[in-house]
């Protein structure tokens, strides 16, 4: 008989790591996981059944099928930003057709046992493709259906793949004699940018907020690839496991959209330099601009409207601009070095 569990892909990340860690240790849940690479032993140690290869292998998927039975999915496996401007036909195998795999791998598998599989998806403010800087400032707090055309490979990709979701929980096979819809009971939400005081900053277009902060505390020179006056949402990552948590545990009948905005705080690059440098006061930070990342940042809104995500599911971050640089990720990311 095959055992319930939930499965993780990409598990290897930081999302992946602060999931595993909580949904194991209730002991009620057991988790699955497929990763391109093993996952750490200590986490390791966690899972029940780790498989390592690509969500684009179809056979490997059917073996989690036939050895599984899947409640819930994670789907955090993606090619991320910055790789995929300079590899868009990769970036669309994996992020998008990888997603049509997972997304049809549920439905087989809430087919196969008789209730709807949750698939939860983590989506992107790159998602958003706002047209100028003026527009910007006018649109204030922007919500989710507006401003929808992305700039990036990655942007489109992830807002293709909301669509995709959204069709199979509500419209897959419409013309069938029997309706299959809602068999995939897909939710996503649209991440800010993630800031992690555990991993390094990636070269991701978001990552010159913690950039800055690893470069004072080890005590090099760091050119800020924005203008002082940019400004974009953020989130701490442990306020983006725990949404991700919070939303797959929501009751189905209380969500009123499949695609939820999130947002924490909104510093400007002038503001997030003001907190490091109080920090850390030797630090040597200036501006560079990169005219080509810079575009990518103003095509994202200042802020997001994410009350759908507060009033239909509770969400409510702990960390706010204060809290998150002074409690998180200065004194986490100071004792990284200071350790050697």
């Amino acid at each position: 008989m095959r055992k319930p569990v939930v499965l993780i892909t990409g598990a290897g990340g930081e999302i992946g790591h602060g999931l595993i860690a909580r949904i194991t240790e209730s002991g009620r849940q057991s988790v699955v996981t497929l990763d391109l690479n093993p996952l750490e032993p200590a986490l390791g140690r966690l899972v029940q059944r780790e498989f390592t290869g690509s969500i684009l292998d179809k056979p490997l998927l059917e073996r989690v099928l036939s050895e599984f039975e899947i409640d819930t999915v994670y789907h955090l496996a993606a090619l991320l930003s910055t790789r995929s401007e300079f590899t868009p036909t990769t970036a669309h195998q994996v992020n998008v057709e990888g997603t049509l795999h997972l997304l049809e791998f549920a439905q087989r598998e809430a087919e196969s046992h008789g209730r709807p599989v949750v698939f939860v998806y983590p989506s992107s403010v790159a998602a958003y493709g706002l047209p100028d800087l003026a527009t910007k400032t006018r649109a204030g707090r922007v919500p989710e259906d507006a401003f929808n055309a992305p700039t990036t490979m990655y942007g489109c990709n992830k807002l293709y793949c909301e669509q995709l979701g959204r069709y199979y929980a509500r419209h897959y096979k419409q013309l069938s004699v029997e309706s299959q819809a809602g068999r995939v009971d897909f939710r996503c939400v649209r991440f800010p940018g993630l800031i992690s005081a555990m991993t390094m900053p990636s070269g991701g277009t978001s990552d010159y907020a913690p950039e800055m902060i690893h470069a004072a505390a080890k005590g090099e020179p760091y050119a800020c690839f924005v203008r002082p006056d940019t400004r974009i949402p953020f989130m701490a990552m442990p306020d983006g496991v725990q949404a991700l948590l919070a939303l797959a545990a929501a009751p189905k009948a209380a969500l009123t959209r499949t695609a939820y905005n999130l947002g924490a705080f909104s510093p400007s690059a002038q503001e997030i330099y003001e907190v490091v440098h109080e920090a850390f006061p030797d630090a040597a930070i200036s501006w560079k601009t990169d005219l080509k990342r810079q575009g990518i940042v103003d095509s994202w809104p200042a802020e997001v409207d994410d009350s759908a995500a507060r009033r239909d599911w509770g969400f409510a971050p702990v960390y706010d601009f204060a809290l998150a640089f002074s409690e998180y990720l200065i004194p986490t990311i100071r004792a990284r070095y200071a350790r050697g």
